[in-house]
């Protein structure tokens, strides 16, 4: 077990009583003056469905999904048609299709659109590939909160929560969200829903931890595994420190199933403000500091290579600018299918890379209205591992 970053018992003390005397679920105003919701006073919506996004997923954080006696095919090696009806029905066929969620930004945030299918190529292993499908329709999101809240870090809490009831604030009415806690252990406070209140009421029994553990490395790839039959536009938010201490998973297995996961990440550090008033008294010491920067690389990581981006906010007021781009990397997906040129089923990782280019087959050049020209980044998980062939 890490040794523990030793803090002022003043603070600790001042901490304890803020979360004794907590009796607003959140916020009444960010930093830059602006309102936020109260949750618990919100009218909580009639007859609206609290199980799972569709009828085909379920429950699917909260019941854990019967595990196959033997291998199954992975989610985008199959082709799935749904049909419009009272019912959803889906078939297989061995097409190897590969599901790609792409996001085309440019450096100030703002999201390129109308780029079309030619301006896609795809590279598996450094070879191109035929794109089948293109898409850009919006469409609900659905959206796992993974949620640090253990007593190992006191200062943090605050933000954690801040952050957490600001992000189900931001989804809209018709996205689908469930709420997961961990600590020692990975608790579901709340499977997916649609309505914010059962939200906000599954953040607000969170009170006062009673572990000081952070597993985080078994929540999200517990999450992981969880979402990975579900369809359409959907992504992993994780609320944490970024620091693990007891996970039976290691951090390398963590990795390996990310970059294998099609479940974007998209990780908000907690606590940076009052990291940089700790260093900025000298109360930081050199092996804290430490395991706070591997935290940090550690939520980079997981971002990156699921496809997915990290926020470390040092103030308040950056959450509200966070929730939106979250929001808007989801809503602006180009959602791609291509269809692998490589049959072997030998469970190998494949890297991927997905370049935006021209006619003339070069990097595409985009410019902004007075002909000046713009720097973009194309985000996308880094690979997937092939099937493995059933002897």
């Amino acid at each position: 077990m890490r040794k523990k970053t030793a803090y002022p018992t003043t603070l600790l003390l001042g901490a304890l009583v803020f979360l004794t005397a907590w009796s607003m679920p959140a916020p009444a105003q960010y930093s830059d003056g602006s309102e936020q919701a109260q949750p618990a006073e919100r009218p909580r919506p009639a007859a609206v469905p609290q199980s799972g996004p569709n009828r085909s997923v379920g429950e699917t954080v909260a019941v854990p999904r019967e595990r196959p006696t033997r291998p199954t095919p992975r989610a985008e090696e199959r082709v799935r048609e749904n049909v419009e009806s009272d019912e959803t029905f889906r078939f297989s066929t061995e097409v190897d299709l590969v599901n790609l969620s792409v996001v085309v930004q440019d450096r100030n945030g703002n999201f390129i659109p109308e780029l079309k299918k030619e301006h896609f190529r795809i590279l598996e292993d450094g070879k191109p590939q035929q794109i089948q499908t293109i898409a850009t329709s919006e469409a609900p999101i659905t959206v796992a909160m993974v949620i640090e809240f253990s007593s190992r870090y006191w200062e943090f809490l605050y933000q954690t929560l801040y952050a957490s009831y600001g992000f189900v604030q931001s989804l809209r009415p018709e996205d689908w969200v469930a709420v997961v806690m961990y600590d020692l252990k990975t608790q579901i406070l709340q499977d997916f829903t649609r309505n914010k209140s059962a939200a906000f009421d599954a953040l607000n029994s969170m009170r006062i931890p009673g572990f000081s553990e952070t597993n985080m490395f078994d929540a999200l790839t517990d999450t992981i595994d969880r979402m990975q039959d579900i369809e359409g536009k959907k992504a992993i938010v994780l609320i944490s420190s970024g620091v693990d201490t007891f996970s039976k998973t290691r951090y390398d297995q963590a990795l390996k199933i990310v970059q294998g996961s099609d479940t974007p990440v998209y990780a908000i550090g907690t606590g940076q403000a009052v990291r940089m008033w700790y260093e900025s008294r000298g109360y930081m010491s050199s092996l804290g500091n430490l395991e706070f920067l591997q935290a940090d690389n550690q939520l980079r990581s997981f971002a990156r290579l699921s496809g997915g981006r990290s926020y470390l906010p040092r103030f308040e007021g950056q959450f509200p600018e966070i929730y939106a781009d979250i929001s808007a990397a989801l809503r602006n997906e180009y959602q791609i299918a291509y269809s692998s040129n490589n049959p072997t089923k030998d469970g190998k990782f494949r890297k991927i890379k997905v370049e935006i280019v021209g006619p003339d087959g070069k990097a595409l050049k985009i410019v902004d209205p007075k002909g000046k020209e713009i720097k973009y980044e194309v985000r996308h998980r880094e690979g997937y591992y092939a099937a493995r062939a059933v002897e």
